[in-house]
């Protein structure tokens, strides 16, 4: 193995030359892995951590989302483990080895199967652990005996309280996207985590970006690590072209239909801010012709899986999903992201428009600036530290609207009948029947409104403006009381001042 350098620092931030993996003299069955995987330079992260992890140094990596971070983790860990891999089946002779933690279960999904595929040649064994779904299968998993664990940290501690697994063999620690973890609330739980493992161990921690918190973590559970930073810190793709349009809230739809016609664009992302504005407006453009689903954190697990897969596999064209689809996720080519509302946190903005752009490939990032977003915009400028200059959309045509439409189409009345090629339903239209002659018309009352879509979209209020159990909620590792009218009343008077 060729050393990164003959005596290896504690800072490393300059790019290096591309690299062959080839160069690394991985196993054989490692090496073959990466080779039907179409692998052949290092991408910058990988080029300079694999060989620090090979070295068996802490790591403080930070690179921009969909630069392989988890080639740059997986790889040297699974070949330093190769050195003294186990051949024996007893489950008690294949402690968990390594552990790798993830904030999302669609992440801990993805990084799991990487893993997997790295690892196919090997005796190695793997599985994932994630909540949402009933823990008997993976209790199972984890009874056959595993050496590489894949977990959102939730769920893990359910498996620790229920003796399903234990960690007092872990060789290895992996904290993937640190920095989300410890926004939604996970320091507790990843302190409880980190107090079930060995002091001696190797502990690598990846994140976008290096906020203090991030530091102060790093310092309380890194021994003397290696920074490496490949990117300026929070920076966005040099590949990604970046609009910010003026557009009324009223008026986002019609400025995402004409701007999906004009550059004629195959898939996206649509991100909202909130879960129920995500299911509004998925609805809204399902109904307006868009082949479109929705991911945000009320889906069940296997919704959020389908969702996923239709979006992979291009049964659907817009994924339209709050921030839990804004950190790591691995679509290949997908040409655009549109921020249909801009982000409440500036750093939440570089992980979206991360999901496009990826590996070096073009993409586009399209965000649709009302009145209110005067402050996020000028958090996103400190943060990118660039001026946003806004641009004026003008409007080719009015925006489909089936609802204005109603059931009625040049004198023809819409009947809806199962589709003989799609199976799905559809509407073909019917010339209406002549009236009989002793007709009467009689009075109906109108349908009710669906109240769902009496107002199809409606912009999140930032965690300030929200109710107070809402605005509990926005902030970090607050839990909030879900339940009736009268519990939202007992919360309320908790932030009633007196």
């Amino acid at each position: 193995m060729t050393d990164l350098t003959p005596d290896l620092s504690n800072e490393l931030t300059a790019d290096t030359l591309p690299m062959a993996f080839a160069q690394l003299q991985l196993s054989a069955p490692l090496a073959r892995a990466v080779a039907e995987m179409g692998y052949e330079s290092m991408t910058p992260i990988q080029a300079q951590a694999i060989p620090v992890v090979l070295q068996g140094r802490d790591v403080m990596g930070a690179a921009q989302t969909g630069t392989g971070k988890t080639a740059a983790f997986a790889l040297p860990l699974l070949q330093r483990m190769l050195k003294h891999e186990n051949a024996s089946t007893s489950p008690a002779r294949h402690p968990v080895r390594a552990l790798v933690l993830l904030p999302t279960r669609e992440l801990a999904d993805q990084v799991a199967e990487q893993v997997r595929l790295y690892g196919k040649y090997t005796n190695l064994r793997s599985t994932v652990v994630f909540g949402g779904i009933d823990m008997k299968p993976q209790t199972a998993e984890l009874k056959k005996g595993v050496e590489v664990l894949v977990a959102t940290p939730g769920r893990l501690l359910d498996h620790i309280e229920a003796k399903n697994c234990v960690l007092n063999q872990v060789e290895y620690v992996v904290l993937d996207e640190a920095d989300r973890m410890l926004d939604i609330g996970f320091l507790p739980d990843l302190q409880r985590i980190l107090s079930y493992l060995p002091k001696q161990r190797t502990t690598l921690l990846f994140s976008a970006t290096f906020s203090p918190e991030i530091k102060r973590l790093a310092n309380s559970y890194l021994q003397d690590p290696v920074t490496i930073e490949v990117a300026r810190s929070n920076a966005t793709a040099s590949t990604v072209e970046q609009h910010f349009y003026s557009v009324g809230d009223d008026d986002k739809r019609h400025a995402l239909h004409q701007i999906l016609k004009q550059r004629e664009l195959k898939q996206a992302f649509v991100f909202v801010n909130s879960k129920l504005g995500c299911a509004r407006l998925a609805r809204s453009l399902e109904r307006e012709g868009l082949k479109t689903t929705a991911l945000h954190g009320d889906k069940s697990q296997d919704e959020r899986l389908k969702a996923l897969e239709s979006f992979k596999t291009g049964e659907v064209d817009l994924l339209v999903c709050t921030d839990v689809a804004a950190r790591g996720l691995d679509i290949k080519d997908v040409p655009a992201v549109f921020n249909f509302d801009i982000p409440f946190h500036a750093e939440d903005y570089v992980h979206r428009i991360g999901r496009t752009g990826r590996a070096g490939a073009a993409g586009l990032a399209v965000n649709f600036v009302s009145k209110s977003d005067a402050r996020l915009i000028a958090e996103i400028e400190k943060l990118l530290k660039t001026k946003i200059e806004l641009e004026a959309i003008e409007f080719e045509e009015d925006l489909p609207d089936i609802r204005k439409q109603g059931h009625i189409n040049d004198g023809r009345r819409l009947y809806k009948q199962e589709s003989e090629t799609s199976g799905r339903d559809a509407y073909v239209a019917r010339a209406p029947r002549e009236p009989r002659s002793d007709y009467k018309p009689r009075a109906r009352a109108a349908a009710p409104a669906d109240p769902f879509f009496d107002k199809p979209y409606e912009p999140s209020l930032p965690p300030e403006a929200a109710p107070p159990w809402e605005a509990a909620a926005a902030r970090p590792g607050v839990r909030t009381i879900s339940g009736n009218i009268r519990s939202k009343r007992k919360v309320a008077a908790l932030f009633t001042p007196v």
